[in-house]
């Protein structure tokens, strides 16, 4: 590593250790798996599905075109919403919880910004120990018969730009100076723009986006190298 190297890498691991937040993506980062594909296995239709998912975290097509088309394909009722969510809790990636903790320690807030749903995406903060309303996803909506009625399409998540439309608000609600926001996908990899996230870490410990991997300026496949920093810098 060259000296300039080594001096751009310090800065953003200096920039990691101060940030007042961390916004952490939940598939293939939080989780080991991509929590709309498995609920379509379940379905029978994750072939379908998947091909969506990988056009929207490459950055192929938009994210709210990819979002409806996936739940169109998958129609699914609540009381099917409701038996996947029973025999499948959250699959955590691995280091997750203790980095979370190691964050919490710390002072830091700790928020899940992502594109999948609350509804799957709440069992798992209560794990980690992530308020409720510390997430900000999308929404499955229901008919009052339980049959599948399309989705909340004011959360920030359900379009392209909603992570850091997320960000700026969260900044602006809350008076963050520093926002951090990890991510394997593009739609994480577009939060670092002035006025959102101010580090972008991706992360390829479960799936590796050849975007990502080439664009983002610090990039991981475990998350021990971030743990470490945390735990060397002063409470």
């Amino acid at each position: 590593m060259s000296t300039q190297d080594l001096i751009r890498r310090q800065a953003l691991e200096k920039q990691w250790v101060e940030c007042d937040a961390v916004c952490f993506d939940v598939d293939s980062t939080v989780c080991i798996d991509e929590g709309i594909d498995e609920f379509a296995a379940f379905l029978g239709k994750k072939d379908e599905v998947s091909a969506w998912t990988s056009k929207a975290m490459g950055g192929g097509v938009s994210f709210e075109d990819a979002l409806s088309a996936r739940l169109k394909i998958m129609n699914p009722n609540k009381d099917q919403l409701d038996e996947f969510i029973e025999k499948n809790p959250p699959k955590l990636s691995p280091g997750i919880a203790e980095l979370v903790t190691t964050l919490r320690v710390r002072g830091k807030s700790v928020f899940l910004v992502s594109g999948g749903f609350t509804q799957m995406i709440h069992p798992l903060a209560d794990i980690l120990g992530i308020p409720r309303g510390n997430v900000f996803a999308n929404t499955i909506l229901f008919n009052e018969n339980g049959t599948f009625s399309g989705h909340d399409r004011t959360a920030f998540t359900s379009k392209s730009g909603g992570k850091p439309a997320c960000i700026t608000f969260l900044k602006g609600k809350y008076g963050f100076s520093s926002v951090t926001m990890i991510g394997d996908g593009a739609t994480d990899l577009e939060a670092c723009k002035p006025g959102a996230a101010d580090l972008f870490i991706g992360y390829g410990g479960i799936q590796k986006r050849e975007k990502v991997v080439k664009e983002a300026k610090w990039f991981v496949t475990s998350f021990d190298p971030l743990i470490g920093l945390l735990k060397q810098s002063k409470l």
